[in-house]
């Protein structure tokens, strides 16, 4: 298996060095997404192998209490460091990036071969680091994890408002019935999934309180988004409202769905034996949603752009880089589209975010053969649509409140 895993490593390294000289200005973006892809396949591997590898290293067996799904979050929390530290370290060097003609403007678009080597010389360097290192990282990393989901709440919240602004602009009849459509669509779906989610997670003949609060709470807080929505010393509409409101019911589906396997309120019955395939499945979702949240987030102007930068109305395709204009024997310093740091950084985040969902949270409670079981996975899902909840209302109350600073 250790033979198995160590192949798979360098294929993987292999591969993305292979195609390093071929990566543009226009493909950085996605080649850092495929990097961070790399990241988690090379974790799930070490994570389904490295346990009887790791046991023969005595700077990390240090007791004989381990158990295997200790080793596997060991495995996670190894790779994920080193992932963290070379995006984190990119991060500082583009500290203060603001037009092209900066040399850090190259480091950042080109130079993939080295960036290859340290990034592959970071993941293994992390398996020498003595356990006690990695516990503090493994603390931090559900700090971490907590902001990258903040981060992708306020994207939500940015895109909800965009969507409804820009059919508003074109002032047309179809477009407000459209948008009167889709809210009454999004309101009936949240509503129609909470009756679900009940026949789900209160099954007849047991005491469900708890289960039954969080999914009372979440159609409570879709009411009381139409109400300060539609009030008329608020500037709200009802789209960006019906779409937080499918939101929230989802992220409680998610929060429930976590609940562990044995508890009898989760009408899912997980089976503690999980077949390959249903690992399989999980992973690739897991995979894709943390890599479209991140190149999502690394890409958005409402996070990354620059005081310098020509932020008004540019609509970009997510995975091109509009840092094409300079060309060979330019001198005009065009300002850069995105704070290069701030993209790292939120790599750097979406890295401890991956790690505790392969991890389950660092939770010992649950087999680690479950992808995101457990109950500190609950409470942060459950807690990300309640904090959801609070700055979609503060975007609406906030002009009444403060009305002498403007808001975007």
């Amino acid at each position: 298996m250790s033979c198995l895993a160590c192949c798979c490593a360098s294929a993987t390294c292999g591969l993305c060095s292979s195609v390093a000289s071929g990566i543009s200005r226009k493909s950085a973006r996605i080649a850092y997404c495929g990097l961070f892809g790399a990241s988690l396949v090379v974790s799930w591997i070490l994570r389904e192998t490295a346990a009887p590898l790791l046991e023969k290293f005595s700077w990390i067996n240090t007791s004989d209490s381990y158990t295997k799904e200790w080793y596997q979050q060991q495995a996670v929390l190894r790779v994920s460091f080193g992932n963290f530290l070379f995006f984190a370290i990119y991060a500082l060097v583009m500290i203060g990036v603001k037009d092209q003609n900066d040399r850090r403007d190259s480091w950042h678009h080109g130079g993939w071969p080295v960036k290859m080597i340290v990034w592959f010389l970071l993941v293994v360097l992390m398996f020498f680091v003595p356990n006690e290192i990695i516990s503090v990282y493994g603390i931090l990393s559900k700090f971490g994890a907590g902001a990258f989901l903040l981060v992708q709440v306020v994207l939500l919240l940015d895109a909800t408002h965009n969507w409804n602004d820009s059919w508003v602009e074109k002032d047309e009849r179809k477009w407000y019935v459209a948008l009167l459509v889709i809210s009454i669509v999004c309101y009936i779906a949240t509503y129609a999934f909470s009756g679900v989610l009940f026949m789900w997670f209160n099954p007849s003949g047991h005491d469900c309180g708890l289960n039954v609060f969080f999914i009372v709470m979440t159609m409570i807080l879709a009411f009381v988004f139409a109400i300060v929505a539609l009030h008329p010393a608020v500037n709200g509409s009802l789209l960006p409202a019906s779409v937080i409101s499918v939101y929230c019911a989802y992220v409680c589906y998610t929060g429930l769905s976590s609940e562990p396997h044995d508890y009898v309120c989760n009408g899912l019955n997980r089976s503690k034996a999980v077949t390959a395939s249903t690992l399989i499945l999980g992973m690739l979702t897991t995979v894709l949603s943390v890599l479209y949240s991140a190149l999502r987030a690394g890409s958005s102007t409402t996070f990354l752009s620059p005081p310098s930068s020509p932020r008004a109305g540019g609509k970009e395709a997510l995975l091109e880089d509009p840092e094409d204009g300079k060309k060979n024997g330019e001198a005009e310093a065009r300002p850069v589209s995105y704070s290069y740091s701030f993209f790292h950084i939120i790599f750097a985040l979406a890295s401890m975010y991956a790690a505790m969902l392969l991890s389950g949270w660092t939770d010992s409670s649950e087999s680690a053969s479950l992808i995101d079981v457990g109950w500190t996975s609950v409470w942060v899902k459950i807690c990300t649509g309640w904090v959801t909840a609070a700055l979609y209302i503060w975007t609406l109350i906030a002009p009444l409140i403060l009305p002498d600073r403007e808001f975007y």
